[in-house]
C-alpha cells in the first residue's frame, strides 16, 4: 500500500499548472496498485506563522504541554503526522517572486521539529524521515528552474534532505510567459505522466 501526501501551495486552485502537474503524478502513482492518498492544500487555509509561544509549545513534550500549548501545537503535530504517514510525498508549488511561496515556508516551519523531523548530533543535524520519496512539481511565470534566480528549488531540495528526504525529483513548467509557454507546459505535462509510469 502506498501511502501519497500531496501538498499544494498555489493560490490558483485547479487552474494552477503546478498543481495539474502535481495531480498527473500522483494519478500515475496511484494507477501502479493500492494507495491512499492525503491532500495538504496550502492555499485553502492559512497556516500560522511560528511565534516564539508557538515554538515553546512545538518543542514541549506532548504530555508536558500545558492546554494552551497543546492548542498551539496541534496544527504541527498534524502536519508532522501527515508526512510521517507519507512515503511518497508530491509537492506542487509555484515560484513565487523567485522562492516558494509564504504557505509553503510556513508548512516547513510547522514540520521542522527537532526530535521528531530531524535531530542534532555531534556531526551535525541528521534528518529523520528517511525512506521516503518526493516529487517536486513546479511552476514559473519568467523564473527558470535551476538559474541563478531560482531560489526556490534549491532551499526546498535542501529542506526535505535536512528532513531525511534526499530522493527528489522535479517536474517543471518553468518560463511559461515566455513565447513557447504552451510547449513547455506540454513538456512538464509529459514529464509528469513518464516519471510517475
Amino acid at each position: 500500500m502506498r501511502n501519497i501526501l500531496h501538498i499544494k501551495a498555489s493560490i490558483r486552485g485547479d487552474e494552477s499548472i503546478s498543481n495539474q502537474l502535481g495531480d498527473r503524478i500522483v494519478a500515475g502513482l496511484r494507477e501502479k496498485g493500492d494507495s491512499r492518498l492525503a491532500i495538504r492544500d496550502l492555499a485553502a487555509e492559512e497556516l500560522p506563522f511560528v511565534s516564539a509561544e508557538r515554538f515553546a509549545a512545538n518543542l514541549a513534550p506532548a504530555d508536558e504541554r500545558t492546554a494552551g500549548q497543546a492548542e498551539l501545537a496541534a496544527i504541527s503535530d498534524r502536519l508532522i503526522e501527515e508526512l510521517e504517514n507519507a512515503d511518497t510525498i508530491v509537492i506542487s508549488t509555484p515560484v513565487y517572486n523567485f522562492g516558494v511561496p509564504a504557505s509553503l515556508k510556513a508548512w516547513a516551519d510547522l514540520v521542522a521539529r527537532a526530535g521528531q523531523t530531524f535531530k542534532y548530533t555531534e556531526n551535525g543535524p541528521v534528518g529523520l524521515l528517511t525512506g521516503r520519496k518526493a516529487y517536486i512539481a513546479a511552476a514559473s511565470g519568467g523564473t527558470k528552474i535551476g538559474s541563478e534566480i531560482d531560489f526556490m528549488s534549491p532551499w526546498l531540495t535542501f529542506f526535505l534532505g535536512f528532513l531525511g528526504i534526499t530522493e527528489v525529483e522535479i517536474v517543471a513548467a518553468d518560463g511559461i510567459m515566455g513565447a513557447d509557454g504552451e510547449a513547455v507546459i506540454a513538456a512538464a505535462q509529459e514529464q509528469a505522466e513518464r516519471i510517475a509510469a
